[in-house]
């Protein structure tokens, strides 16, 4: 089994900062790409930003220039770095990660539950 647990969602005004991390943990033999979604009430869960392996990243046009992703393979955690937050960046934050349990073993797909994150004034 692997399991992610997500933390530092919050409540932050408009321009603030905050940073979400992933840690996962249980069998896991190798982790290829993770990467942190959103989904906000009412719209589908998008990709906010990806990271690869060797540490390739992806953003979103929406939050180019405003949000950092970072992992470290030697722990298995991803961070988000989120700076000038904007209301529109209002949504549930999740962890995905593509893992292996076992040597020559595809990787699977696995989700974190979630963490909030409002921006309001």
């Amino acid at each position: 089994q692997v399991q992610l647990v997500e933390s530092g969602g919050g409540l932050v005004q408009p321009g603030g900062s905050l940073r979400l991390s992933c840690a996962a943990s249980g069998s896991i033999f190798s982790i290829a790409n993770m990467g942190w979604y959103r989904q906000a009430p009412g719209k589908q869960r998008e990709l906010v930003a990806g990271i690869g392996s060797g540490g390739s990243t992806g953003y979103a046009d929406s939050v180019k220039g405003r949000f950092t992703v970072s992992r470290d393979n030697a722990k298995n955690t991803m961070n988000l770095q989120m700076n000038s937050l904007k209301p529109e960046d209002t949504a549930v934050y999740y962890c995905n990660i593509y893992a292996s349990q076992r040597l020559g073993v595809p990787p699977d797909s696995y989700w974190g539950q979630g963490t909030q994150v409002t921006v309001s004034s």
